[in-house]
C-alpha cells in the first residue's frame, strides 16, 4: 500500500527540503533547491523512481517510533527487533556550499543487521545516473548533476538492482554514518562534511533559534514546531518562504487537483510576518518583507500572485507523464500556470504587510512608500476588475468579494499610513474616497440580506471561508450582525466532520474542476479566530484542540484534512497550515489569555 501523507517528516538545510517516511525511506528531495528537480521521487511513483530507505535487515513495515530531537529538526528513528534496537538519525546541516543529506545508524541494543538501499534517479525519477567508485566512494553522475556517497567507517557497498546497496552490523554504541553530497558535474567535489559534527552542530543550532521564542503559552510544542517548520521551509539566501516543499500531493486521492507548491505566494504574506513578529522571529521577519520588496518590484499591472525563490516570474506548468502520482493521483504538475491570473485581494496583502512592517519597527527602506504608491495608482483605476480570487479558480473571472475587501484593505493600510507619518506623500483624498467607494460597494453587491450573510462574488449564493477575514483585517467590527451571521453561515454550509470547507464544490463550477476536495486547514483556524473574536472562545478553544489534535506524529501538517477517512491531503507540510496554528495559538493564548 502507498504511506499516507501523514507517514513522512521533514528534514532540510533552508534551500531544500527531504521526507522521511515511517519505513527509514526518503521518498522526495529536490537537489540543490526546493524547486530543483527530484533526485528522489517515489513519493509520486514508485520505488524506480528514486529513494533511499535505511532499516533492519528483513523489516518491511514502519519503524517503532520516531521523533525529531527537542527544538530541531533532526529527525531520530528507531526500530526494535528480535534481534536488537537501532536507531537511523536524520538531517541535512547548513550547507556552507554543498547541499548534504546525512544519515547515522546507531545500534541501542543486541546486534542488528541494517540494510541501506539507495536509488538515485535524476529528474524526477526519469534519469539513472552512472555509478562508479572513487577512493572507496560511490559517485553518480548524469548531465549537470553529481552526487557522492561516503560512509564513516566505511562499509562494504555494491550495486544492485539499479541501485547501490550496503549491508553491516552495529551493536550497542556503534555508529555507521552516510553522508550523500550532491554538486554541479562539471565542478570539483566539495569538501567531506564530518557527519558527526555536523550532527551536534545542527542539534546546537535549532536550539539556540528555538530559544528565541518569545512564546510560552498552552501547546507550546506545537506553536515550536510550526515555527520550525517554516524556518525550514524558508529559502535562506533570499528570505523567501515557500508554500510547501512538495509538488502534486492530491487535494482528492486520485483526482487532478494536483498542484506545484514549491513557490513563494504574496497571500501568506502578511500573515507569515505577523506570526514571525510575534514570536520574535525579526531577521526572519526582515528577510521576508525584503524578499516581498524585491519581488514585487516594478510596473504594477505586472504584480504576481507568486514568485519563485529569488523572485523569479516565470513559472511554467507541464506535467510529468512517466510518474504515477501520489495514490494514483494525477496528473504530476511542476510549476505552477496561475503565477498568470489577477488576484486584486493581492495588492491589499502587500500594502498590509508593509503597514505591518512599518509599524512592528523593521528597518525602513526608502523605496518602499514609492512602490506602495505604485500599487495604490494601478488600484485605484482597476480595482473593479473581476478576478481569479484568493483561490485560483480556474472556472473564470468572478467579482470576488475576498478580492475587493482586500482592496478597502490596500487603500485603508495607505491613508493610515499617511495619517501616522505626515513626512510621507500621497493622494489621501483618492485613496479615502476609493476606500468607501468600496466598502460601499461590497456592503451593497457581497451581501446576502435574506441569508444575513457576505457571499463568495457578488450576486452568488456560494459562500467562501475567506470571508472570515472581514473582521481579521477591520472591514467590520467583530460585533457587526453582519459578522456574525456569515460566521454563522459558514460554519453551517461550509462545515464537514467539524472542519471546514474553502468553497463549496458541489453544483457549481467556480473553480472549474472536477471532484471534491478536503476540509481546509488554515480556513478552519480562521474559524477559530473569528468565533475567539465573536465572543465565542469557548468554542474557538475546543476548535482549536481539534485542529492541533490532527497534526501528526512528529507535528506536521498539510493543507488539507479528509474527515472522512482520517487523513490528510494537499502538499506537505503546508507553510499556510503552521502559519494558521501559530496564529490562533497567539490569538486564543497571547500575553493578555494566558496571563
Amino acid at each position: 500500500m502507498h504511506p499516507h501523507i501523514e507517514d513522512y517528516a521533514l528534514i532540510g538545510d533552508e534551500q531544500t527540503a527531504a521526507l522521511v517516511g515511517r519505513d527509514g525511506s526518503v521518498d522526495w528531495l529536490c537537489l540543490p533547491r526546493f524547486d530543483s528537480a527530484a533526485c528522489f521521487a517515489r513519493l509520486l511513483g514508485d520505488k524506480e523512481n528514486g529513494h533511499w530507505r535505511i532499516a533492519p535487515k528483513g523489516v518491511k513495515g514502519p519503524c517503532t517510533r520516531r521523533a525529531y530531537r527537542p527544538d530541531s529538526l533532526v529527525l531520530d528513528t528507531e526500530w526494535e527487533t528480535d534481534e536488537g534496537a537501532v536507531r537511523v538519525t536524520d538531517l541535512m546541516p547548513q550547507r556552507d556550499r554543498a547541499p548534504d543529506l546525512v544519515r547515522v545508524v546507531e545500534g541501542l541494543h543486541g546486534k542488528v543487521t541494517v540494510r541501506s538501499t539507495l536509488r538515485l534517479r535524476f529528474d524526477y525519477g526519469s534519469i539513472v545516473p552512472w555509478m562508479r567508485k572513487s577512493d572507496g566512494h560511490r559517485v553518480a553522475i548524469a548531465g549537470p548533476d553529481s552526487v557522492w556517497l561516503s560512509t564513516e567507517p566505511q562499509v562494504r557497498t555494491w550495486g544492485e538492482d539499479n541501485g547501490t546497496r550496503s549491508e553491516f552490523t552495529v551493536e550497542k554504541g556503534e555508529k555507521v554514518a552516510f553522508v550523500l553530497t550532491w554538486h554541479p558535474s562539471h565542478q570539483p567535489r566539495p569538501p567531506r562534511t564530518d557527519p558527526y559534527k555536523a550532527l551536534h552542530a545542527s542539534v546546537k543550532d535549532w536550539q539556540k533559534w528555538s530559544a528565541a521564542c518569545r512564546y510560552e503559552g498552552p501547546h507550546r510544542d506545537a506553536v515550536m514546531r510550526s515555527l520550525i517548520t517554516l524556518k525550514a521551509l524558508t529559502y535562506a539566501p533570499t528570505g523567501g518562504i515557500v508554500a510547501a516543499p512538495t509538488t502534486s500531493l492530491p487535494e482528492e486521492l486520485g483526482g487532478v487537483r494536483n498542484w506545484d507548491y514549491r513557490y513563494c505566494w504574496l497571500r501568506d504574506s502578511t500573515l507569515t510576518l505577523g506570526a514571525l513578529l510575534a514570536c520574535g522571529y525579526h531577521e526572519e521577519a526582515e528577510a521576508w518583507r525584503n524578499w516581498l520588496l524585491r519581488a514585487v518590484a516594478g510596473d504594477p499591472a505586472d504584480l504576481q500572485i507568486m514568485y519563485g525563490l529569488a523572485g523569479e516570474r516565470r513559472l511554467p506548468e507541464s506535467e510529468l507523464s512517466w510518474l504515477s502520482g501520489f495514490a494514483d493521483s494525477t496528473p504530476v504538475r511542476i510549476g505552477n500556470e496561475a503565477v498568470n491570473q489577477l488576484q486584486l485581494d493581492v495588492y491589499g496583502e502587500v500594502l498590509d504587510s508593509l503597514s505591518l512592517a512599518r509599524s512592528s519597527g523593521l528597518s525602513a527602506k526608502p523605496h518602499t512608500w514609492a512602490i506602495q504608491t505604485s500599487l495604490m495608482d494601478w488600484l485605484q483605476a482597476e480595482w473593479r476588475q473581476p478576478d481569479e480570487g484568493l483561490w485560483e479558480v480556474r472556472g473564470g473571472r468572478r467579482h470576488f468579494v475576498h478580492s475587493k475587501v482586500m482592496v478597502w484593505v490596500a487603500a485603508d493600510r495607505a491613508v493610515r499610513a499617511l495619517e501616522e507619518n505626515p513626512q510621507l506623500s500621497g493622494d489621501a483624498d483618492g485613496w479615502r474616497a476609493l476606500r468607501d467607494k468600496v466598502h460601499r460597494e461590497v456592503c451593497e453587491k457581497g451581501f446576502d440580506a435574506e441569508r444575513n450573510t457576505f457571499t463568495q462574488s457578488y450576486g452568488s449564493r456560494e459562500l467562501d471561508a475567506a470571508l472570515l477575514l472581514i473582521p481579521r483585517v477591520g472591514f467590520l467590527p467583530p460585533d457587526d450582525p453582519r459578522v456574525t451571521g456569515t460566521v454563522d453561515a459558514i460554519r453551517e454550509e461550509l462545515g464537514h466532520g467539524g472542519f471546514l470547507r474553502r468553497y463549496s464544490t458541489d453544483e457549481t463550477t467556480v473553480d472549474g474542476l472536477p471532484g471534491e476536495e478536503g476540509t481546509f486547514l488554515v480556513c478552519s483556524f480562521w474559524l477559530a479566530d473569528a468565533l475567539h473574536m465573536t465572543g465565542r472562545k469557548k468554542e474557538a478553544r475546543e476548535l482549536f484542540e481539534r485542529l492541533v489534535g490532527l497534526t501528526n506524529d512528529v507535528g506536521l501538517l498539510s493543507e488539507e484534512y479528509d474527515p472522512v477517512a482520517g487523513r490528510q491531503l494537499g502538499n506537505f507540510p503546508q507553510a499556510f497550515s503552521h502559519v494558521g496554528l501559530v496564529n490562533t495559538a497567539l490569538a486564543l493564548f497571547g500575553d493578555d489569555e494566558a496571563g
